[in-house]
């Protein structure tokens, strides 16, 4: 049976970055639009659905939970000020699934109170891409984590490369989220296929 999420999940920015790298065989894919108008947000969101649809990747929606309701989408991750203003009863009413950030204790247990289908934890190394209030958690904090929420699938997230991604697995996560790797390479599709290759090498 296919995992809720796939071994390596990449985090892209618009729909341009999807049609880029969803063709070449990503199978869990996470939009986090920034900044858009509601029509623009919309038209992201629907063409990344038929997208993915077209080519059997799950897609994941960040933030814009009514736009996730409305249009249709299956799976949305929440930060945790985003958890704070969005209406669980809404989206589990939905069918959506929900996947939500974590980066101490207490934000744990804020994000399994409300019955996530997955968590995810960060920063694992030191992210240069986006501004962290956090430390880096490091690979004794996801042992820690999947001890926490037992069966959840974990999700790890912050500097992670494919040199380091093995030691990440090992110390506990189901799954790698991966933005500055690929994003910032000088050839981001070539590696992309590279992480694909590493993905179907761990995969059953």
């Amino acid at each position: 049976m296919r995992p809720l999420l796939d071994i390596f999940y990449p985090i892209v920015p618009d729909l341009a970055w999807m049609e880029r790298l969803v063709p070449l065989g990503v199978r869990t894919i996470q939009l986090r639009l920034k900044d858009a108008s509601p029509a623009e947000v919309r038209r992201q969101i629907e063409g990344s659905l038929a997208l993915c649809r077209r080519h059997g990747c799950q897609l994941i929606v960040n933030d814009y939970w009514r736009e996730a309701i409305a249009l249709g989408a299956d799976f949305l991750h929440l930060g945790q000020e985003d958890l704070a203003e969005a209406d669980i009863a809404a989206i589990k009413a939905a069918g959506i699934r929900l996947g939500i950030s974590t980066h101490s204790h207490d934000e744990l247990a804020i994000a399994l109170a409300a019955k996530p289908d997955y968590i995810a934890l960060g920063p694992i190394y030191e992210t240069k891409l986006k501004a962290m209030a956090w430390q880096p958690q490091g690979l004794e904090r996801i042992t820690d984590w999947k001890s926490r929420i037992g069966n959840l699938p974990l999700c790890c997230i912050g500097g992670i490369t494919p040199e380091r991604a093995p030691g990440v697995v090992a110390a506990g996560a189901d799954s790698v989220a991966v933005i500055t790797d690929f994003f910032t390479h000088p050839d981001p599709e070539a590696r992309v296929r590279d992480w694909l290759a590493w993905a179907r090498r761990r995969s059953p």
